[in-house]
């Protein structure tokens, strides 16, 4: 498993209103987002965005094209997010065009946080997009995570790279990261395969998010304190910094 390593970044960009919440899957992401929404309603213009690929959303981009129709849609996300972790063959030129249209659909979305945040308005993100480690597992470039070895898949790694190193780039406010056991993950999401969990346990807490303000926080410990505590980091983050 790679570890998270140094990166050449373009000129850094402080987001004093963007908050991200990052961590594992069952770690209570969107929960702390929704409620730290609903909790900071009272000191302005908020919103809640997710940065994550959306590879649901492309699915049902996919399906709805006249010509490729439902099954194929399927096929390809599914094949796209099998691609991650069959690593010993490079995925074929279907496979990393959707892989590659994942990524820039994540950029899409982080394009409309930057707008949101210009405007003043408090963004809380679940999810941030890194250029530490690639991989869509850890919020990574997806082709960077395999091996794209056609003169195609490999000219569109490149591109995908520039792409997150740019949204990495922009570094936010606070990063609220909720760590978790593995097990503890899978308890709580039954349904995603543990060897991912433990890859995204062992990874995501390594992560730098380019030199951002990061509160770790237990996602085991009762809700109620870990909502107590990111909430007063934000309190404090929103109000020593220019809105």
């Amino acid at each position: 498993m790679q570890q998270p390593t140094p990166k050449i970044l373009p000129t850094q960009q402080f987001l004093p209103s963007v908050i991200a919440v990052t961590g594992c899957d069952g770690a209570g992401k969107s929960t702390l987002s929704d409620d730290l929404i609903c909790h900071m309603h009272a000191k302005g213009p908020v919103q809640w965005l997710y940065l994550g690929q959306s590879s649901g959303n492309i699915a049902e981009w996919i399906r709805g094209l006249p010509v490729i129709g439902a099954p194929i849609g399927r096929y390809l996300v599914r094949k796209a997010n099998r691609a991650h972790s069959e690593k010993s063959s490079g995925p074929d030129t279907a496979t990393t065009l959707v892989i590659y249209i994942l990524s820039h659909w994540r950029a899409h979305k982080f394009r409309r946080m930057l707008k949101l945040s210009q405007r003043g308005v408090l963004v809380v993100t679940d999810r941030y997009p890194q250029a530490e480690v690639p991989g869509f597992y850890f919020d990574g470039a997806g082709l960077g995570a395999i091996n794209a070895e056609s003169w195609l898949g490999r000219k569109l790694a490149a591109r995908e790279r520039k792409l997150y190193q740019w949204m990495a780039s922009h570094i936010p406010a606070l990063v609220i990261r909720l760590n978790i056991d593995a097990d503890t993950a899978h308890e709580r999401k039954p349904d995603h395969k543990l060897s991912m969990l433990r890859d995204k346990v062992n990874i995501i807490p390594k992560l730098q998010f380019n030199g951002a303000r990061i509160l770790d926080l237990d996602g085991r410990d009762p809700y109620e304190q870990v909502l107590d505590a990111a909430l007063s980091a934000v309190s404090a983050t929103i109000e020593t910094q220019p809105r």
